[in-house]
This record gives structure tokens, C-alpha cells and sequence, in this order.
């Protein structure tokens, strides 16, 4: 899952991502407004974590514009300002939560966590579609066999997968959701193809479906028959 870490403070932009990489995220940078819009102008992220008091500009207009192009990252504020007033303009410009400097970086991990699984499973843990069985807290996969052990980029993978089921995503939006900016010093798209054969084989092994469909001239789909079934 990708991040974009919006955060004037290098240092402390820098603990963030060491801490975010840590626990299998992939993340992006932002020193400044103008750095900051060209990026969500380009790229998509999984959730933002966006610092209100940035050089050449406002991270409470970048929300508004954010929100006024319609985009639906997940956004969570964080501030030295302790101002009811901030905090209310930010969460009525549509951010998802408000965190206030000096934090603990394991708050930090845990409120973006608890966003995208808001955001993108409906709030829920545990996630259960068809024989496939995600724990999004403990980061574990059982198929209808057992236990499923994946690598951290396949996990990643069956996640965003998971997120997008039933949809055809394309392997460029794959391969820039898992490897963010380093995705442009690949030559091909060979590691990819290595990962979602990867996955697809071990998901095989542990007693599922082969869920992972290629279609010609666009991309991947996710195919899961029925309802999938969310649990706290």
C-alpha cells in the first residue's frame, strides 16, 4: 500500500517513512506545496499523511483541491497547531482523521491503518472472500487449506488486489502502487510478472481458486464469485 508523506520537517518526514517501510508500506515524499500538488496531480495514493503548515502554500488547500478533483485517498492531518479550530476546518475539508504533533510513530501507523481499512474494507480486520481468508492487523493469509506464507511484496499484492476485486487494474497501476517512485528505474515489467505468478501458485497451493485473471492488451482482475464477507 502506498503512502505519500507530506512533511516540511525532513527528520521527521525521514522516521516516518523508516517506520512506514517497517511495516510494509510504500512511501512517497513531499518537502513542500509545490512538490506536494505535482504529485497528487501525477499519482494515486492509499492514504496521505499530510502536514498543515507547509513552505510555498497551505496543506489545507491541497485537501480542498484534493477533494474538489474528486480524488479519494484517505488523509490523515497531522500539526503542531492544537487548535480546535484547525482541527475542525481540516476534518470538514474531508480529511479522516487529526493528529497532533509530537506523536508516537505506532499511533501513526495504527490511524493509517484504521483508514484504509475504513476506506477501502469497510472498517473491517478480517476479510473473507470465498476461500481466501486476510488478516489485515496480524498481516496473515489462510487459504482453504491452511496457512498461506507470502512474501512482503506478494502480500502487498493480494491486499491491493483484495481492494480492487472484480476490477481490471492495469500493471502499470500495480507496479506504481507497490514500488512508488522506484518503479521508474525498472526497464521492465519482469518483476512483477514474477510476483503475481508467485502469488498466484501459492494461492493455488493453499487450497484456492485461481482468483487471478490475466486480460490481454489491459492488465489483471481479481475474479472472486459472490459476496465477500467482512469481519470486525
Amino acid at each position: 500500500m502506498k503512502l505519500l508523506i507530506i512533511e516540511d520537517e525532513k527528520a521527521l518526514s525521514d522516521s516516518i517513512v523508516t517506520y512506514m517501510n517497517d511495516n510494509h508500506f510504500t512511501c512517497e515524499t513531499a518537502y513542500d506545496f509545490t512538490s506536494a500538488r505535482e504529485k497528487l496531480d501525477l499519482y494515486e495514493y492509499t492514504c496521505i499523511v499530510l502536514d498543515i503548515t507547509l513552505p510555498k502554500g497551505s496543506g489545507l488547500q491541497l485537501l480542498r483541491e484534493l477533494k474538489e478533483a474528486g480524488k479519494t485517498e484517505g488523509v490523515l492531518i497531522i500539526s503542531a497547531k492544537n487548535s480546535l479550530d484547525d482541527k475542525i476546518e481540516g476534518l470538514n475539508r474531508g480529511a479522516d482523521d487529526y493528529l497532533t504533533k509530537p506523536f508516537h510513530l505506532a499511533e501513526l501507523g495504527a490511524r493509517v491503518a484504521a483508514i484504509i481499512r475504513r476506506k477501502t474494507f469497510g472498517g473491517a480486520n478480517i476479510l473473507q472472500l470465498d476461500k481466501l481468508t486476510l488478516n489485515l492487523q496480524e498481516r496473515t493469509v489462510w487459504g482453504g487449506d491452511g496457512p498461506i506464507d507470502l512474501t512482503r511484496k506478494e502480500y502487498e499484492l493480494l491486499v491491493y488486489f483484495s481492494g480492487n476485486k472484480n476490477k481490471v487494474v492495469t500493471k502499470e497501476a500495480i507496479a506504481e502502487h507497490l514500488w512508488g517512485d522506484n518503479i521508474e528505474m525498472a526497464d521492465n515489467y519482469d518483476f512483477l510478472y514474477t510476483h503475481i505468478k508467485n502469488l498466484r501458485r501459492k494461492l493455488i497451493q493453499g487450497g484456492c481458486p485461481d482468483y487471478i485473471k490475466a486480460i490481454y492488451g489491459m492488465g489483471y482482475k481479481f475474479v472472486i464469485e459472490g459476496i465477500p464477507k467482512p469481519y470486525a
